[in-house]
Protein backbone atom coordinates (compact mmCIF):
# COMPACT_ATOMS: atom_id res chain seq x y z
CA UNK A 1 0.00 0.00 0.00
CA UNK A 2 1.42 3.35 -0.89
CA UNK A 3 2.08 6.22 1.91
CA UNK A 4 -0.90 7.90 1.70
CA UNK A 5 -2.74 4.50 3.15
CA UNK A 6 -0.31 3.49 5.14
CA UNK A 7 0.35 6.42 6.94
CA UNK A 8 -2.85 7.66 7.88
CA UNK A 9 -4.72 4.42 8.45
CA UNK A 10 -2.39 2.49 10.19
CA UNK A 11 -2.81 3.53 13.44
CA UNK A 12 -6.64 3.57 13.23
CA UNK A 13 -5.81 -0.52 12.24
CA UNK A 14 -3.41 -0.88 14.84
CA UNK A 15 -5.74 0.35 17.78
CA UNK A 16 -8.21 -2.21 16.07
CA UNK A 17 -5.58 -5.86 15.64
CA UNK A 18 -2.94 -4.76 16.97
CA UNK A 19 0.11 -3.07 15.26
CA UNK A 20 2.62 -5.84 14.37
CA UNK A 21 -0.58 -8.08 12.91
CA UNK A 22 -1.20 -4.65 10.91
CA UNK A 23 2.23 -4.71 9.94
CA UNK A 24 1.96 -8.38 8.66
CA UNK A 25 -1.21 -7.71 7.06
CA UNK A 26 0.25 -5.16 5.29
CA UNK A 27 2.84 -7.07 4.00
CA UNK A 28 1.14 -10.11 2.77
CA UNK A 29 -2.20 -8.30 1.41
CA UNK A 30 0.98 -5.83 -1.04
CA UNK A 31 2.91 -9.34 -1.48
CA UNK A 32 -0.89 -11.60 -2.68
CA UNK A 33 -1.35 -8.09 -4.99
CA UNK A 34 2.39 -8.77 -6.38
CA UNK A 35 2.46 -12.28 -6.58
CA UNK A 36 -1.04 -13.08 -7.79
CA UNK A 37 -2.83 -9.66 -9.24
CA UNK A 38 0.29 -8.70 -11.61
CA UNK A 39 1.47 -6.09 -9.33
CA UNK A 40 5.01 -6.28 -10.37
CA UNK A 41 3.77 -4.81 -13.84
CA UNK A 42 1.30 -2.14 -13.08
CA UNK A 43 2.12 -1.17 -9.19
CA UNK A 44 5.13 1.00 -10.80
CA UNK A 45 3.53 2.98 -13.00
CA UNK A 46 0.24 3.58 -10.95
CA UNK A 47 2.12 4.93 -8.78
CA UNK A 48 4.74 6.17 -10.13
CA UNK A 49 8.03 4.45 -8.73
CA UNK A 50 11.45 5.41 -10.33
CA UNK A 51 13.78 3.25 -12.17
CA UNK A 52 16.49 2.13 -9.52
CA UNK A 53 19.77 3.83 -11.00
CA UNK A 54 22.18 1.15 -13.05
CA UNK A 55 24.76 1.78 -10.88
CA UNK A 56 22.72 0.81 -7.61
CA UNK A 57 21.60 -2.15 -8.77
CA UNK A 58 22.83 -4.91 -6.27
CA UNK A 59 23.63 -2.72 -3.43
CA UNK A 60 20.70 -1.26 -2.43
CA UNK A 61 17.85 -2.84 -0.73
CA UNK A 62 16.80 -4.08 2.64
CA UNK A 63 17.65 -6.72 5.62
CA UNK A 64 14.91 -8.60 7.14
CA UNK A 65 14.64 -11.13 8.96
CA UNK A 66 13.23 -15.13 7.33
CA UNK A 67 9.46 -15.34 8.65
CA UNK A 68 8.77 -11.92 6.29
CA UNK A 69 11.14 -13.30 3.67
CA UNK A 70 8.80 -14.40 1.24
CA UNK A 71 6.38 -11.53 1.63
CA UNK A 72 9.94 -9.04 1.48
CA UNK A 73 11.32 -10.38 -1.64
CA UNK A 74 8.19 -10.45 -3.56
CA UNK A 75 7.28 -6.73 -2.93
CA UNK A 76 10.26 -4.76 -1.78
CA UNK A 77 11.84 -5.16 -5.38
CA UNK A 78 8.34 -3.51 -7.03
CA UNK A 79 9.32 -0.38 -4.14
CA UNK A 80 12.78 -0.07 -5.61
CA UNK A 81 14.75 -2.54 -3.68
CA UNK A 82 17.33 -4.35 -6.11
CA UNK A 83 18.87 -6.62 -2.82
CA UNK A 84 16.87 -8.65 -0.08
CA UNK A 85 19.41 -10.01 3.03
CA UNK A 86 17.78 -12.55 4.52
CA UNK A 87 18.92 -13.74 8.33
CA UNK A 88 19.96 -15.20 10.01
CA UNK A 89 19.49 -17.89 8.88
CA UNK A 90 19.46 -21.15 11.37
CA UNK A 91 19.21 -25.03 9.84
CA UNK A 92 15.34 -24.76 10.20
CA UNK A 93 14.98 -22.17 7.80
CA UNK A 94 16.51 -23.41 4.60
CA UNK A 95 13.07 -24.49 3.78
CA UNK A 96 11.41 -21.00 4.55
CA UNK A 97 14.06 -19.43 2.18
CA UNK A 98 14.15 -22.18 -0.53
CA UNK A 99 10.15 -20.77 -1.11
CA UNK A 100 10.90 -17.30 -0.54
CA UNK A 101 13.44 -16.96 -2.94
CA UNK A 102 11.54 -19.17 -5.65
CA UNK A 103 10.32 -16.54 -7.66
CA UNK A 104 12.86 -14.08 -7.01
CA UNK A 105 12.93 -10.43 -8.61
CA UNK A 106 16.20 -9.25 -7.39
CA UNK A 107 19.34 -10.24 -5.58
CA UNK A 108 18.84 -11.99 -2.57
CA UNK A 109 21.69 -12.76 0.28
CA UNK A 110 21.36 -15.14 2.88
CA UNK A 111 23.57 -14.72 6.10
CA UNK A 112 23.45 -18.23 7.39
CA UNK A 113 24.74 -18.71 11.27
CA UNK A 114 27.02 -21.93 10.77
CA UNK A 115 28.93 -22.99 7.61
CA UNK A 116 27.14 -26.10 7.38
CA UNK A 117 24.03 -23.89 6.66
CA UNK A 118 25.38 -21.68 4.17
CA UNK A 119 25.95 -24.66 2.40
CA UNK A 120 22.31 -25.68 2.83
CA UNK A 121 20.97 -22.57 1.68
CA UNK A 122 23.27 -21.68 -1.17
CA UNK A 123 21.14 -24.11 -3.96
CA UNK A 124 18.48 -21.38 -3.21
CA UNK A 125 19.74 -17.78 -2.97
CA UNK A 126 22.53 -15.85 -5.08
CA UNK A 127 25.04 -15.79 -2.41
CA UNK A 128 25.54 -16.60 1.48
CA UNK A 129 27.47 -15.30 3.93
CA UNK A 130 28.57 -16.86 7.10
CA UNK A 131 27.16 -13.92 9.88
CA UNK A 132 26.80 -10.92 8.29
CA UNK A 133 27.41 -9.54 5.32
CA UNK A 134 30.98 -7.76 4.83
CA UNK A 135 31.29 -4.10 3.33
CA UNK A 136 27.23 -3.47 4.09
CA UNK A 137 25.80 -0.32 5.79
CA UNK A 138 23.22 -1.26 7.64
CA UNK A 139 20.52 2.10 7.94
CA UNK A 140 18.33 2.39 11.51
CA UNK A 141 16.91 5.70 10.27
CA UNK A 142 14.75 6.76 7.52
CA UNK A 143 17.44 9.69 6.84
CA UNK A 144 17.53 9.73 2.78
CA UNK A 145 20.54 11.98 2.84
CA UNK A 146 22.39 9.89 4.71
CA UNK A 147 21.22 7.11 2.28
CA UNK A 148 22.49 9.03 -0.54
CA UNK A 149 25.36 9.61 0.51
CA UNK A 150 26.05 6.26 1.81
CA UNK A 151 25.31 4.72 -1.97
CA UNK A 152 27.26 7.64 -4.07
CA UNK A 153 30.23 7.84 -1.69
CA UNK A 154 33.41 8.02 -4.59
CA UNK A 155 36.00 6.04 -1.99
CA UNK A 156 33.88 3.07 -1.98
CA UNK A 157 31.50 2.79 -4.92
CA UNK A 158 30.67 -0.67 -4.12
CA UNK A 159 29.39 -0.27 -0.31
CA UNK A 160 26.02 -2.35 -0.43
CA UNK A 161 23.29 -0.21 2.07
CA UNK A 162 20.39 -1.69 3.25
CA UNK A 163 17.21 -0.81 4.92
CA UNK A 164 16.41 -2.59 8.10
CA UNK A 165 12.98 -3.05 9.26
CA UNK A 166 13.23 -0.20 11.65
CA UNK A 167 13.22 1.95 8.75
CA UNK A 168 10.64 0.49 6.69
CA UNK A 169 8.08 0.76 9.44
CA UNK A 170 8.57 4.14 10.04
CA UNK A 171 8.86 5.70 6.82
CA UNK A 172 6.93 3.47 4.83
CA UNK A 173 6.74 1.67 1.24
CA UNK A 174 7.49 4.75 -1.07
CA UNK A 175 10.73 4.88 1.26
CA UNK A 176 12.98 3.52 -1.33
CA UNK A 177 11.45 5.82 -4.48
CA UNK A 178 12.12 9.00 -2.45
CA UNK A 179 15.77 8.14 -1.99
CA UNK A 180 16.60 7.02 -5.69
CA UNK A 181 14.63 10.43 -7.00
CA UNK A 182 16.40 12.37 -4.39
CA UNK A 183 19.26 11.41 -6.03
CA UNK A 184 18.08 11.66 -9.60
CA UNK A 185 20.55 14.34 -11.03
CA UNK A 186 18.84 17.47 -12.71
CA UNK A 187 19.09 20.80 -14.42
CA UNK A 188 17.36 24.37 -14.44
CA UNK A 189 13.68 24.18 -15.48
CA UNK A 190 13.60 26.56 -19.61
CA UNK A 191 11.83 29.75 -19.07
CA UNK A 192 9.22 31.15 -21.65
CA UNK A 193 12.34 33.40 -22.92
CA UNK A 194 13.59 29.91 -24.33
CA UNK A 195 11.11 29.10 -26.19
CA UNK A 196 11.54 29.44 -29.95
CA UNK A 197 9.96 31.72 -32.33
CA UNK A 198 9.19 28.73 -34.89
CA UNK A 199 5.79 27.11 -33.91
CA UNK A 200 7.51 23.73 -35.06
CA UNK A 201 10.20 24.19 -32.62
CA UNK A 202 8.00 24.78 -29.42
CA UNK A 203 8.32 22.47 -26.39
CA UNK A 204 5.52 19.97 -25.33
CA UNK A 205 5.64 22.58 -22.13
CA UNK A 206 4.84 25.20 -24.00
CA UNK A 207 1.20 23.54 -26.03
CA UNK A 208 0.16 22.67 -22.71
CA UNK A 209 0.73 25.99 -21.16
CA UNK A 210 -1.06 26.93 -24.69
CA UNK A 211 -4.38 24.44 -23.74
CA UNK A 212 -4.62 25.33 -19.96
CA UNK A 213 -4.61 29.32 -21.06
CA UNK A 214 -7.20 28.25 -23.63
CA UNK A 215 -9.41 26.03 -21.32
CA UNK A 216 -9.39 29.21 -18.95
CA UNK A 217 -10.43 32.20 -21.32
CA UNK A 218 -13.00 29.40 -22.67
CA UNK A 219 -14.60 29.33 -19.39
CA UNK A 220 -14.48 33.03 -18.95
CA UNK A 221 -16.27 33.51 -22.46
CA UNK A 222 -18.76 30.74 -21.10
CA UNK A 223 -19.25 32.81 -18.01
CA UNK A 224 -19.72 35.88 -19.75
CA UNK A 225 -22.11 34.45 -22.01
CA UNK A 226 -24.03 32.94 -19.36
CA UNK A 227 -24.30 35.82 -17.28
CA UNK A 228 -24.86 38.12 -20.20
CA UNK A 229 -27.63 36.79 -22.99
CA UNK A 230 -27.53 33.28 -21.81
CA UNK A 231 -28.57 32.69 -25.44
CA UNK A 232 -26.47 32.89 -28.87
CA UNK A 233 -28.14 32.79 -31.87
CA UNK A 234 -27.52 29.00 -32.68
CA UNK A 235 -29.06 28.34 -29.37
CA UNK A 236 -32.44 30.19 -30.08
CA UNK A 237 -32.47 28.89 -33.39
CA UNK A 238 -32.17 25.37 -32.20
CA UNK A 239 -34.67 26.39 -29.80
CA UNK A 240 -37.00 28.35 -31.91
CA UNK A 241 -37.37 30.45 -28.82
CA UNK A 242 -35.59 33.56 -26.62
CA UNK A 243 -34.65 34.40 -23.46
CA UNK A 244 -38.19 35.83 -22.65
CA UNK A 245 -39.93 32.62 -24.85
CA UNK A 246 -38.34 30.69 -22.18
CA UNK A 247 -39.34 32.57 -19.44
CA UNK A 248 -43.20 32.30 -20.21
CA UNK A 249 -42.75 28.49 -20.17
CA UNK A 250 -41.32 28.76 -16.72
CA UNK A 251 -39.94 31.52 -14.84
CA UNK A 252 -37.33 29.11 -13.00
CA UNK A 253 -36.41 27.85 -16.48
CA UNK A 254 -33.52 30.74 -17.53
CA UNK A 255 -32.12 30.63 -14.23
CA UNK A 256 -31.54 27.03 -14.22
CA UNK A 257 -30.30 27.10 -17.80
CA UNK A 258 -27.58 29.97 -15.46
CA UNK A 259 -26.92 27.50 -13.52
CA UNK A 260 -26.09 24.46 -15.25
CA UNK A 261 -23.90 26.67 -17.81
CA UNK A 262 -21.92 28.69 -15.19
CA UNK A 263 -21.21 25.92 -13.13
CA UNK A 264 -19.82 24.28 -16.22
CA UNK A 265 -18.01 27.27 -17.37
CA UNK A 266 -16.34 27.32 -13.63
CA UNK A 267 -15.28 23.83 -14.72
CA UNK A 268 -13.47 25.06 -17.37
CA UNK A 269 -11.72 27.24 -15.98
CA UNK A 270 -10.48 25.10 -13.45
CA UNK A 271 -9.37 22.44 -15.70
CA UNK A 272 -7.08 25.09 -17.13
CA UNK A 273 -5.59 25.97 -14.00
CA UNK A 274 -4.78 22.07 -13.44
CA UNK A 275 -3.54 21.78 -17.04
CA UNK A 276 -1.72 25.12 -16.40
CA UNK A 277 -0.16 23.54 -13.47
CA UNK A 278 0.77 20.23 -15.25
CA UNK A 279 2.46 21.54 -17.82
CA UNK A 280 4.30 24.51 -16.22
CA UNK A 281 5.16 23.26 -12.78
CA UNK A 282 5.26 19.19 -13.95
CA UNK A 283 6.28 18.74 -17.63
CA UNK A 284 8.69 21.93 -17.95
CA UNK A 285 10.75 20.78 -15.19
CA UNK A 286 10.85 16.63 -17.16
CA UNK A 287 8.23 14.89 -14.65
CA UNK A 288 6.59 12.08 -16.57
CA UNK A 289 4.10 11.51 -14.16
CA UNK A 290 2.78 15.09 -15.18
CA UNK A 291 2.37 14.19 -19.03
CA UNK A 292 0.83 11.11 -18.42
CA UNK A 293 -1.73 12.84 -15.82
CA UNK A 294 -2.64 15.95 -18.91
CA UNK A 295 -2.87 12.81 -20.91
CA UNK A 296 -6.10 10.60 -19.46
CA UNK A 297 -7.70 13.76 -17.99
CA UNK A 298 -7.24 15.42 -21.40
CA UNK A 299 -8.85 12.50 -23.38
CA UNK A 300 -11.71 12.40 -21.30
CA UNK A 301 -11.92 15.88 -21.30
CA UNK A 302 -11.69 16.35 -25.25
CA UNK A 303 -13.92 13.22 -26.10
CA UNK A 304 -16.84 14.52 -23.92
CA UNK A 305 -17.72 16.90 -27.33
CA UNK A 306 -19.46 13.16 -29.07
CA UNK A 307 -21.96 13.79 -26.38
CA UNK A 308 -24.08 15.61 -29.01
CA UNK A 309 -24.05 11.82 -31.00
CA UNK A 310 -26.57 10.95 -28.09
CA UNK A 311 -28.11 15.00 -26.99
CA UNK A 312 -28.65 15.78 -30.94
CA UNK A 313 -27.36 19.35 -30.13
CA UNK A 314 -24.08 20.53 -31.72
CA UNK A 315 -22.58 23.81 -29.82
CA UNK A 316 -20.69 25.83 -32.52
CA UNK A 317 -18.89 27.69 -29.80
CA UNK A 318 -17.71 24.15 -27.73
CA UNK A 319 -16.89 22.33 -31.27
CA UNK A 320 -14.82 25.34 -32.27
CA UNK A 321 -13.02 25.35 -28.69
CA UNK A 322 -12.26 21.89 -29.02
CA UNK A 323 -11.08 21.83 -33.07
CA UNK A 324 -8.52 24.97 -31.75
CA UNK A 325 -7.38 23.23 -28.60
CA UNK A 326 -7.48 19.42 -29.90
CA UNK A 327 -4.39 19.76 -31.90
CA UNK A 328 -2.60 21.49 -29.17
CA UNK A 329 -3.25 18.69 -26.52
CA UNK A 330 -1.80 16.07 -28.94
CA UNK A 331 1.54 18.30 -29.36
CA UNK A 332 1.84 18.62 -25.30
CA UNK A 333 0.91 14.53 -24.67
CA UNK A 334 3.13 13.24 -27.91
CA UNK A 335 6.20 12.50 -26.27
CA UNK A 336 7.44 11.76 -22.80
CA UNK A 337 9.58 14.73 -21.13
CA UNK A 338 13.29 12.96 -20.81
CA UNK A 339 15.50 15.24 -19.07
CA UNK A 340 14.91 15.81 -14.31
CA UNK A 341 14.52 19.32 -14.38
CA UNK A 342 13.02 19.45 -10.81
CA UNK A 343 14.87 21.16 -7.49
CA UNK A 344 15.54 18.91 -4.55
CA UNK A 345 13.95 20.11 -1.68
CA UNK A 346 15.39 18.35 1.30
CA UNK A 347 13.42 16.49 4.03
CA UNK A 348 11.52 18.60 6.63
CA UNK A 349 10.17 17.62 9.87
CA UNK A 350 8.36 14.25 9.65
CA UNK A 351 5.64 15.52 11.14
CA UNK A 352 4.92 17.64 8.58
CA UNK A 353 5.13 14.63 5.80
CA UNK A 354 2.71 12.60 7.63
CA UNK A 355 -0.30 15.67 8.18
CA UNK A 356 0.74 16.12 4.18
CA UNK A 357 -0.18 12.28 3.38
CA UNK A 358 -3.44 12.68 5.45
CA UNK A 359 -4.24 15.66 3.15
CA UNK A 360 -2.86 13.44 -0.20
CA UNK A 361 -5.53 10.59 1.01
CA UNK A 362 -8.35 13.09 1.13
CA UNK A 363 -7.50 14.79 -2.06
CA UNK A 364 -7.08 11.75 -3.88
CA UNK A 365 -10.58 10.11 -2.20
CA UNK A 366 -11.96 14.02 -4.00
CA UNK A 367 -10.22 13.03 -7.10
CA UNK A 368 -11.92 9.90 -7.59
CA UNK A 369 -15.34 10.84 -6.00
CA UNK A 370 -15.15 13.65 -8.65
CA UNK A 371 -14.69 11.68 -11.51
CA UNK A 372 -17.95 9.29 -10.35
CA UNK A 373 -19.71 12.23 -10.01
CA UNK A 374 -18.82 13.37 -13.34
CA UNK A 375 -19.68 9.95 -14.52
CA UNK A 376 -23.37 10.06 -12.58
CA UNK A 377 -24.02 13.62 -13.86
CA UNK A 378 -23.10 12.08 -17.65
CA UNK A 379 -25.68 9.27 -17.17
CA UNK A 380 -28.19 11.42 -16.23
CA UNK A 381 -27.83 14.04 -18.96
CA UNK A 382 -27.73 11.62 -21.47
CA UNK A 383 -30.80 9.63 -20.20
CA UNK A 384 -33.39 11.15 -17.61
CA UNK A 385 -31.86 14.43 -18.24
CA UNK A 386 -33.05 15.65 -14.75
CA UNK A 387 -32.76 14.85 -11.08
CA UNK A 388 -36.05 14.82 -9.24
CA UNK A 389 -34.31 17.71 -6.54
CA UNK A 390 -34.26 19.51 -10.58
CA UNK A 391 -37.99 19.03 -10.65
CA UNK A 392 -39.19 20.51 -7.67
CA UNK A 393 -37.11 23.71 -8.35
CA UNK A 394 -38.72 24.24 -11.58
CA UNK A 395 -41.95 23.06 -10.04
CA UNK A 396 -42.48 20.92 -13.24
CA UNK A 397 -42.41 17.47 -15.08
CA UNK A 398 -40.28 16.86 -17.98
CA UNK A 399 -43.22 16.09 -19.68
CA UNK A 400 -44.50 19.64 -19.69
CA UNK A 401 -41.44 21.20 -20.23
CA UNK A 402 -41.08 18.31 -23.58
CA UNK A 403 -44.81 19.56 -23.86
CA UNK A 404 -44.25 23.36 -24.25
CA UNK A 405 -40.85 22.56 -26.22
CA UNK A 406 -39.83 19.59 -28.02
CA UNK A 407 -35.48 21.15 -28.29
CA UNK A 408 -35.82 21.62 -25.18
CA UNK A 409 -34.87 18.71 -22.83
CA UNK A 410 -32.06 17.76 -25.66
CA UNK A 411 -30.97 21.36 -24.94
CA UNK A 412 -30.59 20.95 -21.30
CA UNK A 413 -29.48 17.22 -21.64
CA UNK A 414 -26.16 18.83 -23.54
CA UNK A 415 -25.24 21.10 -21.29
CA UNK A 416 -25.56 18.97 -18.25
CA UNK A 417 -24.27 15.39 -19.82
CA UNK A 418 -21.10 18.00 -21.05
CA UNK A 419 -20.42 19.23 -17.61
CA UNK A 420 -20.29 16.26 -16.38
CA UNK A 421 -18.09 15.21 -18.56
CA UNK A 422 -15.96 18.14 -18.19
CA UNK A 423 -16.69 17.23 -14.28
CA UNK A 424 -14.95 13.81 -14.79
CA UNK A 425 -11.82 15.35 -16.22
CA UNK A 426 -11.47 17.72 -14.04
CA UNK A 427 -11.65 14.69 -11.36
CA UNK A 428 -9.14 12.59 -12.87
CA UNK A 429 -6.74 15.77 -13.09
CA UNK A 430 -7.19 16.16 -9.24
CA UNK A 431 -6.90 12.59 -8.25
CA UNK A 432 -3.80 12.01 -10.97
CA UNK A 433 -2.21 15.38 -9.57
CA UNK A 434 -2.57 14.48 -6.02
CA UNK A 435 -1.31 10.65 -6.52
CA UNK A 436 1.40 11.05 -8.49
CA UNK A 437 2.70 14.92 -7.19
CA UNK A 438 2.50 14.59 -3.59
CA UNK A 439 6.31 16.13 -3.09
CA UNK A 440 8.13 18.13 -0.29
CA UNK A 441 8.24 22.14 -1.68
CA UNK A 442 5.98 21.35 -5.12
CA UNK A 443 4.14 24.73 -4.34
CA UNK A 444 2.58 24.44 -7.81
CA UNK A 445 0.70 21.17 -6.79
CA UNK A 446 -1.11 22.89 -3.91
CA UNK A 447 -1.49 26.05 -5.80
CA UNK A 448 -2.81 24.67 -9.04
CA UNK A 449 -5.12 22.29 -6.44
CA UNK A 450 -6.47 25.52 -4.47
CA UNK A 451 -6.79 27.68 -8.11
CA UNK A 452 -8.70 24.50 -9.77
CA UNK A 453 -10.80 23.51 -7.19
CA UNK A 454 -11.83 27.35 -5.84
CA UNK A 455 -12.68 27.94 -9.46
CA UNK A 456 -14.43 25.00 -10.31
CA UNK A 457 -16.28 25.22 -6.71
CA UNK A 458 -16.76 29.41 -5.84
CA UNK A 459 -19.72 29.84 -8.83
CA UNK A 460 -21.69 26.25 -8.74
CA UNK A 461 -21.94 28.14 -5.21
CA UNK A 462 -22.71 31.19 -6.22
CA UNK A 463 -25.28 30.49 -8.72
CA UNK A 464 -26.96 28.42 -6.81
CA UNK A 465 -28.00 30.82 -4.13
CA UNK A 466 -28.64 33.68 -6.57
CA UNK A 467 -31.26 32.20 -8.36
CA UNK A 468 -32.49 29.95 -4.89
CA UNK A 469 -32.02 26.93 -5.91
CA UNK A 470 -30.93 25.89 -2.28
CA UNK A 471 -31.78 22.71 -1.34
CA UNK A 472 -30.00 20.94 1.06
CA UNK A 473 -30.18 17.27 -0.24
CA UNK A 474 -28.82 18.73 -3.55
CA UNK A 475 -25.85 20.62 -2.03
CA UNK A 476 -25.18 18.39 0.02
CA UNK A 477 -22.24 17.03 -2.26
CA UNK A 478 -20.67 20.63 -3.09
CA UNK A 479 -20.38 21.33 0.72
CA UNK A 480 -18.72 18.12 1.18
CA UNK A 481 -16.74 18.93 -1.29
CA UNK A 482 -16.03 22.11 0.01
CA UNK A 483 -15.27 20.50 2.92
CA UNK A 484 -12.53 18.13 1.90
CA UNK A 485 -11.08 20.54 -0.62
CA UNK A 486 -10.27 22.80 2.59
CA UNK A 487 -9.08 20.58 4.56
CA UNK A 488 -6.46 18.71 2.28
CA UNK A 489 -5.02 21.74 1.42
CA UNK A 490 -4.67 23.25 5.09
CA UNK A 491 -3.18 19.72 5.89
CA UNK A 492 -0.63 19.66 2.87
CA UNK A 493 0.02 23.48 2.61
CA UNK A 494 3.01 23.26 4.99
CA UNK A 495 4.62 20.15 3.17
CA UNK A 496 3.86 21.10 -0.28
CA UNK A 497 4.55 24.84 0.00
CA UNK A 498 8.11 24.44 1.66
CA UNK A 499 10.96 26.25 0.51
CA UNK A 500 14.57 25.56 1.85
CA UNK A 501 17.63 28.02 1.62
CA UNK A 502 19.63 24.24 0.61
CA UNK A 503 17.34 23.51 -2.39
CA UNK A 504 19.49 22.39 -4.84
CA UNK A 505 19.50 20.34 -8.22
CA UNK A 506 21.60 17.23 -7.79
CA UNK A 507 24.35 17.47 -10.38
CA UNK A 508 26.62 14.75 -9.32
CA UNK A 509 24.46 11.77 -8.16
CA UNK A 510 23.79 8.95 -10.09
CA UNK A 511 21.16 9.05 -12.76
CA UNK A 512 17.98 7.78 -11.93
CA UNK A 513 15.91 8.43 -15.23
CA UNK A 514 15.16 6.30 -17.93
Amino acid sequence: MPDWTYHPLSPVASAVLGRRRTQILALRFLAAVVMFAGGRRWIPWVFDHPPVPAQWKGRFGASVPVWVARESIAVLPVQGASIIEVGPVSVDDVEAVRRAGADRECRVVACADAPSVAEAVAPYVDSVSVGAMPDVIRLTEPDIESAIAALTNPSDPSTVVLATPAVLVAAGPAWFSRVIEAATPTSPAPGLRDVPHDPRRWPAWFWGVLVGVGMVVAGLGAAAITLGPVLLGYDRDYLGASVHDLHHINHHLVGFLRHDRLTMAGNMIGIGSLYLGLAWGGIRRGRVWARNALLISGTVTFLTVFYFLLTGFIEPLHTLVVVLLFPMFLFAVWRKPSTPRWQTVPEGPESERRAALWGQLLMIGLGGGLFVAGAIVSTVGLTSVFVPTDLTFLGAESGELRSANSHLLPFIAHDRAGFGGALMGAGLAVLLISLWGWRRGERWVWWSLLIGCAAGIAPAVVIHFAIGYTSFEHLLPLYLVVLVTALALALSHRYLTAVSAKSTHAPNAPSAAS
